[in-house]
């Protein structure tokens, strides 16, 4: 139903039945390894290409998201996803191969919550019992096509990020155990004209802000009801600048423990990550692997998930457009 201007709010409460994360070597070498299930040893998946090996990822996590569920891909009724790569091939070819009924979506990395409100709306309405919300990201195809390839061993500026390598999924459901999906606030696009794509952080920023602003005001609540606000992949420079966009317009960010997803998933100390993770996998493998357990563990009982994302692409950088932004927030309660 809709709340306010551009929130939903799930009057069924749609459950989170069952999840599954898929990463690569490097995010197995992180601080939050005992949060995901498989952890690959081998950037290629034993795959002959980047591209396969994301696919491959992205097969797996839904499988297991499934299994995990308790169910069938037989049962489920629709699978929503997207990704980073041109006309989001990993998703379509990874639902080639589940022959699941497919709603293919694209929102950069904010496209994890993104899928994930589609996959509740459907749930709450009452067009599907189970739906599967699904991305993923691949170090190597992401600087393939948007920057330089791994191969080129090009040298980055601080403000740039590490795409991660990983993929999420998650089952929604209209019944049973497991986590509640309670509201959901739809980004719009922002764009503040910057146009460097090695400092998506700092472009992302106002885009997460104006989605958390709007949560706020069309839910009439404040920042400390939850006990996490967490952001998709603003990392140091990014989440920097959205608390003093806070302060700057009265929001007291403070109440709750403000935090991102880049900046959970490496340790900055021991990994080369620049300012810190990015990529569609970045908040879908942090939110449904480390977060997730934490709530299942009853250290969160309420949290904001807004994956962020930058709408830019290879043609619109090399003609010089400004990069496009936008953010998605979910919120997920304890049952």
């Amino acid at each position: 139903m809709l709340q306010g201007h551009r929130s939903w709010i799930f009057e069924r409460k749609p459950v989170l039945l069952g999840t599954a994360t898929v990463v690569g070597p490097f995010e197995g070498q992180g601080p939050l390894a005992d949060d995901f299930d498989i952890i690959h040893g081998d950037l290629s998946i034993g795959q002959k290409s980047w591209e396969k090996a994301e696919r491959t990822l992205l097969e797996e996590a839904v499988e297991l998201a499934i299994e995990n569920a308790g169910l069938t891909k037989e049962q489920v009724h629709f699978y929503v996803g997207g990704d980073l790569t041109n006309q989001i091939i990993s998703n379509s070819f990874a639902a080639r191969s589940l022959s699941i009924p497919y709603l293919g979506v694209f929102g950069a990395c904010s496209t994890s919550m993104e899928s994930l409100a589609l996959a509740a709306q459907l749930v709450d309405s009452g067009a599907a019992r189970y739906v599967v919300a699904g991305t993923c990201s691949h170090n190597a195809t992401a600087e393939k096509q948007y920057r330089y390839p791994t191969e080129y061993g090009s040298q980055k500026p601080p403000t740039a990020q590490f795409t991660v390598t990983g993929a999420g999924a998650a089952v929604v459901a209209d019944k049973g155990e497991g986590p509640v999906i309670t509201r959901a606030t739809i980004g719009r696009v922002v764009d503040m004209g910057i146009k460097d794509p090695f400092n998506l952080g700092a472009a992302m920023a106002p885009a997460a802000v104006d989605t958390i602003e709007a949560h706020l005001r069309d839910f009439r609540i404040d920042p400390g009801y939850y006990d996490v606000i967490a952001t998709g992949d603003l990392s140091k420079i990014g989440h920097a600048l959205a608390q003093d966009l806070f302060s700057e317009h009265g929001i007291p960010i403070e109440q709750t423990h403000f935090t991102d997803c880049g900046l959970l998933i490496y340790d900055f100390e021991k990994q080369m990550v620049q300012a810190g993770a990015s990529g569609c996998g970045c908040s879908a493998v942090v939110t449904y692997g480390h977060l997730l357990k934490r709530m299942r563990r009853g250290e969160i009982r309420r949290m904001l998930i807004v994956a962020t994302g930058a709408l830019l692409s290879p043609i619109s950088y090399q003609q010089g457009e400004s990069i496009p932004c936008i953010a998605h927030a979910v919120a997920i309660e304890a049952e």
